[in-house]
């Protein structure tokens, strides 16, 4: 009997100390122009992809500029009695704040010199000197405001907004604040490269790795660095993938445009991957480090214990350099 009884005490301990199975749910699919995957471990199957799909498509009604029934589109045509949703609040917001923290190098008011330099849904048009010039009274994110009762003002009715720079970011903080309130500890949800992370890669018992791109090398195996994330957000931007060539003059225009000048930003930097919170804040600075110079960059970056970077950049040489934050240099695979 005293065998017995030790026998099943011992099954009683391996079944009370026993780890439960976990599941991988994964999710993957095309939205907001790119592809996004995400990945979410529970103890039991699930699929959110209802859920998924129900924040997209809130996020392109309230800010897609090529839905031309989008709140974006309507406040772009001129209306002034819409009153904007919580999303288009949250964005315009965070939008206002970084750009008075990089001195007016992120400013989502560039959306005339968006479709001017034909990166967006509107026309492209012959650009010079005076024409840029021109189009500049309807830059400047001190030119709008938003009441109490959440409508935008324009100075000028012609200004036009565009939040590509900051809010896909947004959509993946809210995709992992939706997962949160499932009650998910640890996921990784990416969509176009930018990426959220909350607890590990508990099945492998692993961090997060995420690979960042070589701007050098555009395989498939091109890769800058791989870093470590826990409860991070990460974001990259780069001239290297997005530009277009004129067909009759051979010259190339990259997508950031520097909101100072109204001039595409052809420069030094190659990269700018930044780690902070959250997504929406990584990716509007990952923007405006395109449009700074290395100097202001680091300047700032030295003023905040909030924010991690990692820039790729040319020197005088025309040789590839590689500045990194103390903080990042902390989160890379050796």
């Amino acid at each position: 009997m005293k065998g017995f009884i030790q026998v099943v005490v011992l099954l009683l301990f391996i079944s009370c100390t026993s780890k439960p199975k976990l599941i991988k749910n994964q999710n993957i699919g095309e939205a907001l122009g790119t592809t996004f995957s995400i990945i979410y471990i529970s103890e039991y199957e699930l699929d959110y992809q209802k859920e998924i799909d129900s924040i997209f498509q809130a996020f392109n009604k309230s800010m897609s500029t090529y839905l031309p029934d989008s709140d974006i589109s309507k406040i772009n045509s001129g209306d002034s009695t819409l009153i904007i949703d919580q999303m288009f609040r949250d964005v315009f917001m965070q939008s206002k704040l970084v750009h008075y923290e990089t001195n007016g190098y992120f400013d989502p008011t560039v959306g005339v010199l968006v479709d001017a330099w034909g990166f967006g849904p509107g026309k492209q048009i012959e650009l010079d000197s005076t024409k840029v010039d021109s189009l500049m009274q309807y830059v400047g994110f001190q030119k709008i405001g938003l009441t109490q009762d959440y409508r935008i003002v324009k100075i000028k009715k012609e200004i036009s907004f565009d939040f590509n720079a900051i809010a896909k970011g947004y959509a993946i903080d809210r995709l992992g604040q939706m997962l949160n309130e499932k009650g998910i500890k640890h996921y990784l949800v990416e969509v176009g490269g930018e990426v959220l992370t909350k607890g590990t890669n508990i099945i492998n018992e692993k961090p997060w790795k995420v690979a960042i791109d070589d701007p050098n090398d555009l395989s498939a195996r091109g890769r800058a660095a791989i870093v470590e994330l826990q409860d991070m957000a990460l974001a990259s931007s780069g001239n290297y993938r997005k530009f277009r060539i004129d067909d009759e003059t051979g010259q190339k225009y990259v997508h950031t445009i520097n909101p100072k000048t109204g001039y595409t930003k052809n420069s030094n930097i190659l990269s700018a991957t930044v780690v902070t919170a959250s997504c929406i804040k990584a990716d509007a600075y990952a923007t405006a480090f395109m449009a700074m110079d290395l100097n202001k960059t680091k300047d700032l970056l030295s003023k905040r214990d909030d924010l991690e970077a990692f820039v790729i950049y040319l020197d005088e040489q025309g040789n590839s350099q590689n500045f990194m934050t103390k903080g990042f240099e902390k989160i890379v695979v050796k």
